[in-house]
């Protein structure tokens, strides 16, 4: 019963994962700008990697293995906001501006 209970769990969070991976991957090719690629990077990405992370650690059904996997997910979680911020910070720097013209520049002012 509890290897019928883990396979589930373990394959609710593939398919979950792989779902957040693939609307990741669909909006990196079908967003307009960078800002808004790096959005779907950043979020849909992040989330979708550490649930396929989460699935390994289940699927081992060791408690260390677990335990690192929950670490990545937690390195993942940290780590995805601050690089996609400071992604954003050199572009907009840098001059890289936004598909949508109805969009105002409250950063241009300073």
């Amino acid at each position: 019963m509890i290897d019928y209970l883990l396979a589930v769990v373990t394959a609710t969070l593939l398919l979950a994962g792989a779902g957040f991976a693939l609307a990741a991957a669909v909006g990196i090719v079908r967003l307009p700008d960078l800002y808004t690629r790096m959005h779907a990077a950043a979020k849909a990405g992040t989330i979708g990697s550490g649930l396929l992370l989460l699935a390994v650690g289940v699927h081992s059904a060791e408690v260390p293995v677990m335990l690192r996997a929950c670490a990545g997910f937690v390195f993942f979680v940290l780590t995805a906001p601050v690089s996609a911020h400071l992604l954003a910070k050199a572009a907009h720097q840098t001059g890289q501006r936004l598909s949508s013209l109805s969009v105002r520049d409250d950063l241009g002012k300073h």
